[in-house]
C-alpha cells in the first residue's frame, strides 16, 4: 500500500520523461574525481585512470522481490542502490558511480518517484557514489528498479570468486540470517494487517531483523579495513542468496570443497529468537535466507594471525582440496550443503 505523506499528486503523464528526469536529479551533485560528466548527456564520462573499472547490476521487481504494502519507496531506493553497491565491494573495490533504469506504471504520482529517488541519493551520499544518470520508461506490469553500479579497484587487488585454494580458511563478516527473519515477520504482519485493516503491529521488538531486510548495509569498511590489514582475499563472494549457495559458488568456480563448523557461523539473538518464534532453525535461515549482504571470502592460513582479534571476521571453516561442500553439526554430524537460497527464476514473487 502506497501512503504519501501529501495528498497532491503529480500525473507522471504530465511531466513527460524529461520533466521526470529534471525532478528528480535537480540536487544531484557530483563528489568523486573519477566523474568527469554525470547527468545531463547522452552518457555519463568517467576516467579511471590505472584502476580496473568494475561493473554490476541487480534488477529489482515489484511482486519478485518487493511487496509494496510492507516495503517503503524511500527504503526501497536505498536498498536498491545498495545491493548493487556490495556487489562491487565483493571484488574488493570501491564504488563511484551509480546509474539507475526505473520502469513505472501510472498509478504511481511524481511524489513516489521522488521518494524511491530520496532512497536511491540518501544511498549514494552514504557510501560516496555518484548518481550519473539512468532511464526512464513506462510499465504495464508495476514498478521495476534497474540499477548499474561502477566501480574501481588497483590493479592486481581484484579478488575473484575463483582463487580458492586447499586449506584456506572462510571468513565471513557480521552476522547472518536476520534479513530473511524480518522478511518473515514482514510478510506476517502484512497478512494480519489483510484480515483487519485496523491492525497496527507492533515492530520494536523485531527492530533489528526488519532494518537487515528493509535497509540492508554494504560492507565498504571491510575492504578498508582488509587493505589496513594488508589481506587480499583469495576469493570473495556478498551474500546475497544465503550461506550456502554462495560458498558453493566460490567452490565451483575455484575447483575445491569446503567444510564449515555449525557452531561458528555467527548469528545475532534476535534473529535466534524470531527464528524460534517461528518454528524454524536460525542455521536455516543463515544458510538459506539471503539477502544479508555480508561478504564471505577466503585468506591464506598466514593472514590468519591478522584478523584474529577483528571483531568484524568470523572463521567459519577451511576450504578442502576434496570436491564437496559440508556443514559439520555440533554433533559432528557430517552434512552436505544444498543451494537451496534465492532463485529468482524458481522462487515464489516476494520470497527475497
Amino acid at each position: 500500500m502506497l501512503q504519501d505523506k501529501n495528498p497532491a499528486k503529480t500525473d507522471l503523464s504530465k511531466l513527460g520523461e524529461f520533466g521526470l528526469i529534471e525532478a528528480i536529479t535537480k540536487d544531484v551533485s557530483l563528489k568523486n574525481p573519477s566523474t568527469i560528466k554525470g547527468v545531463g548527456d547522452d552518457a555519463a564520462v568517467m576516467s579511471y585512470q590505472d584502476k580496473l573499472a568494475l561493473a554490476s547490476t541487480d534488477l529489482l521487481v515489484e511482486g519478485v522481490h518487493f511487496d509494496l504494502a510492507y516495503f517503503p519507496l524511500k527504503h526501497l531506493g536505498y536498498k536498491a542502490a545498495v545491493v548493487n553497491f556490495s556487489d562491487i565491494y565483493a571484488m574488493n573495490g570501491m564504488a563511484t558511480q551509480l546509474l539507475n533504469g526505473l520502469a513505472v506504471s501510472n498509478r504511481f504520482p511524481l511524489e513516489a518517484i521522488e521518494e524511491i529517488y530520496e532512497g536511491i541519493k540518501l544511498a549514494c551520499r552514504i557510501y560516496d557514489v555518484d548518481l550519473v544518470g539512468g532511464d526512464t520508461t513506462s510499465s504495464r506490469s508495476g514498478l521495476i528498479l534497474a540499477p548499474t553500479a561502477l566501480g574501481v579497484v588497483p590493479k592486481g587487488k581484484e579478488v575473484y570468486r575463483s582463487g580458492a585454494k586447499p586449506n584456506d580458511l572462510i571468513v565471513v563478516t557480521g552476522d547472518l540470517g536476520a534479513a530473511y527473519m524480518g522478511l518473515l515477520v514482514l510478510q506476517r504482519e502484512n497478512e494480519v494487517f489483510k484480515v483487519n485493516p485496523q491492525h497496527q503491529p507492533d515492530l520494536s521488538p523485531y527492530a533489528y531483523v526488519v532494518e537487515r531486510q528493509l535497509k540492508p548495509e554494504a560492507r565498504r569498511d571491510i575492504i578498508k579495513i582488509l587493505d589496513e590489514l594488508k589481506v587480499l582475499p583469495t576469493a570473495m563472494i556478498d551474500i546475497s542468496d544465503g550461506l550456502s549457495s554462495e560458498i558453493m559458488h566460490i567452490t565451483h568456480q575455484s575447483g575445491v570443497g569446503a567444510q564449515i563448523y555449525a557452531e561458528k557461523i555467527p548469528i545475532d539473538p534476535q534473529t535466534v529468537l524470531t527464528a524460534e518464534e517461528f518454528n524454524i532453525s536460525e542455521l536455516t535461515a543463515a544458510l538459506n535466507g539471503g539477502e544479508d549482504y555480508e561478504l564471505l571470502f577466503t585468506i591464506s592460513q598466514k593472514d590468519y594471525e591478522k584478523i584474529q582479534y577483528r571483531k568484524e571476521f568470523a572463521v567459519i571453516g577451511h576450504i578442502t582440496e576434496e570436491p564437496g561442500d559440508f556443514l559439520i553439526t555440533q554433533d559432528n554430524q557430517k552434512i552436505a550443503l544444498k543451494a537451496q537460497g534465492w532463485n529468482a527464476l524458481k522462487n515464489k514473487p516476494s520470497q527475497k
